[in-house]
């Protein structure tokens, strides 16, 4: 009878073991954030008047796409929150669950001066910042009208972080 060889334990734990520490190489892990990075997909979810300028840089002028960014997908399928100037407790807890079922890594950009400290709202009753219902910022953009050059640099900025220290790191 010739010599067989058993192995003990549970497959499945040592096939994630053995992906995850083969994608957290460099030359991989360097390759999956570069990906990350230029496919950031936001939900549509206009919290207030910062819209309009979002929805003109992802508009033909400024071209959200040539930055890496599709805007306008669900919840489910983005990965990166784009709060867009006053946020409502009533918008805050829809922001909430769109935050909350966004897969991982997800990133949060808040724009405008109300998301930032309340802008000209900042002593209504009804104003929360994103730090409030626990959501963490990962890039602030501040101004008041924000203008679509900004929310580029924003976006440039946020994927320089994601490839720098990685997406699942942050």
């Amino acid at each position: 009878m010739a010599e067989e060889i058993l192995l003990t334990g549970d497959l499945n734990e040592s096939a994630r073991k053995a992906a995850k520490w083969l994608v957290n190489r460099k030359p991989i892990r360097n390759l999956r954030d570069w990906g990350i990075s230029f496919s950031l997909w936001p939900p549509h979810l206009t919290t207030s008047c910062c819209g309009t300028e979002f929805g003109s840089f992802a508009a033909a002028r400024f071209d959200a796409e040539r930055f890496g960014m599709l805007p306008f997908s669900s919840a489910r399928q983005s990965n990166i929150l784009v709060i867009e100037g006053t946020m409502t407790r009533k918008m805050a807890r829809a922001a909430k669950v769109v935050y909350d079922q966004m897969p991982e890594p997800k990133f949060v950009m808040a724009i405008g001066a109300c998301s930032l400290e309340g802008g000209i709202f900042w002593n209504s009753y009804n104003t929360v910042l994103p730090s409030d219902i626990g959501i963490p910022v990962d890039i602030y953009v501040p101004g008041c009208p924000i203008r679509p050059e900004a929310i580029a640099k924003g976006l440039v900025m946020l994927q320089k972080k994601i490839r720098t220290q990685g997406a699942y790191k942050m």
